[in-house]
């Protein structure tokens, strides 16, 4: 069956939740409520599907999210307009054969129709040089560094300037708006039990 590339759905949320906490130092262990959490705050939550079975995830979100990441924090602090990804989970048996930059490609198409700029930070400590090539071959700049909190590791603040944006910009959120399309619609967050358009 092909992959199929989606919004995550309530009953994904254990199987997001094993993957993230399986998938070793590069990723933050969360708990079941935090991942509720980002399930109703994140403007893009996708999963990556096959047979069935969900082989990865990304999380990113827009600046008037609730969120107290003191990464998220830094880019709040220095940038108007942007998407940040949180946190991407490829599952160990899927790794090596593209699927995060298939993830990385399709939060661009849903960043760069919104804001001039996708953001992300990658761990210095302990260094992964192959997520700082994957994100230098992908466009990312370093823009900052810092540490997370007293004892937390060091991380690379990355950014990516969307080119397309400018011209999305001025062609159509300063005009009548974007196109009433299905691939340009935003994600229904659920919101006290209730589904909202973010």
């Amino acid at each position: 069956m092909a992959l199929a590339i989606r919004d995550v759905r309530e009953h994904d949320l254990d199987a997001v939740l094993a993957l993230n906490n399986e998938a070793g130092t590069g990723i933050l262990a969360t708990d079941r409520s935090r991942l509720r959490h980002l399930y109703e705050i994140a403007h893009y939550f996708r999963v990556a599907e096959q047979d069935g079975r969900i082989l990865g995830f990304l999380i990113a979100m827009r600046p008037d999210a609730e969120y107290s990441s003191p990464n998220f924090r830094w880019f709040q602090a220095h940038y108007e307009s942007f998407v940040y990804i949180d946190r991407i989970v490829i599952a160990s048996e899927s790794r090596g054969h593209g699927l995060g930059r298939i993830f990385y490609c399709d939060v661009q198409s849903y960043a760069e129709v919104r804001v001039p700029l996708l953001t992300c930070e990658v761990f210095l400590e302990p260094r992964n040089d192959q997520t700082v090539l994957f994100h230098g071959t992908m466009g990312f700049q370093e823009v900052g560094q810092q540490k997370m909190g007293a004892t937390g590791p060091k991380v690379s603040l990355l950014a990516r300037e969307l080119p397309s944006f400018p011209f999305v910009r001025e062609r159509y959120i300063e005009q009548d708006g974007l196109p009433p399309v299905a691939w340009l619609s935003e994600r229904q967050r659920p919101i006290d039990g209730h589904k909202v358009s973010a």
